[in-house]
């Protein structure tokens, strides 16, 4: 580090530090809900987006919130199943925006199908995009990545606890996922400068939940010692402390954002 570099350390201020001026972040599962969330949350500190969804049609919404706080968007249709999709991602953001700083692995689908009765197409499916590919689109993104970025998994607080629906592979999805953060902080952010980690988030309005049955929400929130379901913002914040040199010195952590839900 130059001295000058030394000088712009000492003076920056807190604010200073949640900034992600002339980042580029990555995405998955921007289409809508969470994905949403962050991605104008990582905008509105100051990165450029790249936004990666199935659902392409419904990515240039998510776009115009990018680029609404005046920073560039780049849409892609993006499977993470497919190892060769996650590539695409990458290749674009690199084709288009020169770099790739922050990766949100945020796809994720969930059943709520009886153990016995679970087909293997049916778990297999699930594991595929909630574990495999994040793996899939953190190894694409490593590549590329320089020292000082950051990887944050959205896992789930159903990686730590139960919540009295059957969801065996959902849950061995995120269970697996914060098990992943952790090898990949050791492996890269001494070697590579890349920091990985996860967030667990309670429950938080989006598609997954209002899939749920009528009233089991609020039996959930009596386990909160909140007494209430998340606001988007509070979790996006959490990503984007992740994200930024605000949690410079945190890796390979799961930091669950669910109003206290695990220590119930």
């Amino acid at each position: 580090m130059t001295q000058t570099e030394d000088t712009q350390q000492a003076h920056r201020t807190v604010t200073d530090l949640f900034r992600l001026d002339g980042k580029v972040a990555l995405v998955t599962g921007a289409s809508s809900g969470l994905g949403v969330a962050f991605a104008q949350a990582l905008a509105e500190a100051g990165a450029d987006v790249v936004l990666g969804a199935r659902r392409t049609d419904r990515l240039k919404d998510t776009a115009a919130l990018v680029e609404a706080t005046g920073r560039r968007a780049v849409t892609v249709t993006t499977d993470v199943s497919d190892p060769e999709s996650c590539q695409a991602m990458v290749d674009a953001a690199m084709d288009q925006l020169g770099r790739v700083d922050v990766l949100v692995n945020n796809a994720g689908i969930g059943t709520a199908v009886p153990a016995t009765r679970e087909t293997p197409e049916q778990f297999r499916g699930v594991i595929d995009v909630n574990l495999n590919g994040c793996y899939w689109m953190a190894q694409s993104c490593a590549r590329v990545m320089q020292p000082g970025s950051s990887i944050v998994n959205i896992s789930s607080v159903l990686g730590l606890t139960t919540a009295a629906l059957p969801q065996a592979a959902y849950a061995a999805s995120k269970a697996g996922l914060i098990g992943l953060t952790r090898d990949l902080a050791q492996q890269w952010t001494g070697r590579k400068g890349i920091r990985v980690n996860a967030v667990a988030p309670g429950f938080f309005t989006s598609e997954m939940t209002d899939q749920y049955p009528d009233g089991y929400l609020d039996k959930q929130q009596e386990r909160i010692p909140a007494g209430r379901k998340g606001d988007p913002a509070e979790l996006a914040a959490a990503v984007v402390f992740l994200a930024s040199a605000a949690g410079g010195y945190v890796t390979g952590q799961t930091l669950a954002v669910d109003g206290g839900m695990t220590i119930a």
